[in-house]
């Protein structure tokens, strides 16, 4: 699966830690989501669809 969580942060100009922070997660799963060497769980991808104010299959492009 693919996303576009580096791209959307950019945009709303909001770090690596202020992301993980409002997601409650650590700053290494925000890395490693971007990396994407990890999928995150759907309540973790809704809320970080929500706080990048941007619909989940916007976010995350699933390419299977």
């Amino acid at each position: 699966m693919k996303n576009r969580l580096k791209e959307l942060r950019a945009k709303f100009n909001i770090t690596q830690e202020e992301l993980a922070q409002r997601a409650k997660v650590t700053r290494q799963t925000i890395i490693a989501l971007e990396a994407g060497k990890y999928n995150p769980s759907l309540e973790l991808a809704f809320r970080l669809a929500r706080i990048l104010d941007t619909p989940i299959e916007e976010m995350f492009i699933f390419d299977g």
